[in-house]
């Protein structure tokens, strides 16, 4: 079958785990998930080892591939991906593309052309220029940005917070969640909670679960926490069409923003005040699916 009928190969590397099918004479024939553990998307060499010793373990000894696409967490830059894509084709000999893994969203959902938008434990836009090239805002982490993502909400509730105490506030529901859920005694004490954190996107975003609780226990804080969230992320896709990225369709993804409605209204909401013009939907298949198609466009 190797020899007539080519093998595309689509990988979507997360940040927690990494999604591989392979794709032959009209069906999935592999489908492979493991941890990213090891992924070092800044060396362009260890990725493309790290890549080609997964396809190895995930492929029967009988399949090769003919074409292969990447989407990887963390590859930001043209450059990064094009050194990725290099080393990777020099190991494996055969044509491949390296991407971003949130622009697998746009062809996973079956469209030539829009917007990417992930808000996970972080947040990041991506889409194309009329002439291809890539431009990706957002995602600078959560210290300095990914607001609207988990560890971003994070940041700003515990912020909603802190101002209220300093207003004289009696604590709320918001600020309550937000002691018990870090483990601390008190609202001051969550300065030194967050500055702790040896992996701060994680921990942060781990604490999300207690915004939205708040939220619904009825917390004006909360609910403007998360509403100034959806407004932020409605301000990447703004962003991308002042720079005159197609933004007539956003597909969304992302386990923070899919599994909390009120985020994803509030996002919606504000894209429609924003871009009135713009189609949002959510990814309704896994990203790997994107990462299959620009592997198919190579055969």
């Amino acid at each position: 079958m190797q020899d007539s009928t080519p093998c595309a190969v689509g990988i979507d590397v997360g940040g927690t785990k990494t999604h591989l099918r392979a794709f032959v004479g009209g069906e999935d024939v592999v489908d492979h998930v493991r941890g990213s553990t090891g992924w070092r998307p800044h060396d362009a060499g260890a990725a493309a080892d790290w890549l080609a010793g997964l396809i190895a373990d995930a492929l029967p000894s009988s399949l090769r591939p003919s074409a292969l696409a990447v989407g990887g967490h963390a590859c930001e830059t043209p450059r990064q991906c094009a050194g990725i894509r290099a080393a990777l084709q020099e190991r494996l000999g055969v044509p491949a593309l390296v991407v971003g893994d949130a622009e697998l969203l746009v062809p996973a959902a079956g469209l030539e052309k829009g917007v990417g938008l992930v808000a996970g434990t972080g947040s990041v836009a991506v889409g194309r220029l009329p002439g291809g090239e890539a431009v990706q805002v957002g995602g600078w982490g959560a210290v300095l940005g990914d607001e609207g993502g988990a560890a971003g909400l994070v940041r700003e509730a515990a912020r909603a917070v802190w101002a209220a105490h300093d207003r004289g506030e009696e604590p709320d529901a918001l600020a309550t969640g937000l002691v018990a859920a870090f483990g601390v005694a008190e609202v001051p004490a969550l300065g030194a909670a967050l500055e702790a954190a040896t992996d701060v996107s994680a921990e942060w975003g781990s604490r999300s679960p207690a915004v939205f609780t708040a939220a619904e226990a009825g917390s004006p804080l909360a609910r403007a926490v998360i509403a100034e969230g959806g407004r932020a992320l409605a301000g990447l896709v703004v962003r991308l069409a002042a720079r005159g990225v197609a933004v007539d369709d956003v597909v969304v993804a992302g386990g923070t923003v899919l599994a909390q409605p009120a985020l994803y209204e509030a996002f919606t909401a504000a894209l429609a005040e924003s871009l009135p013009g713009a189609r949002t939907q959510p990814l309704r298949v896994p990203p790997v699916e994107g990462a299959l198609a620009l592997a198919r466009s190579l055969l």
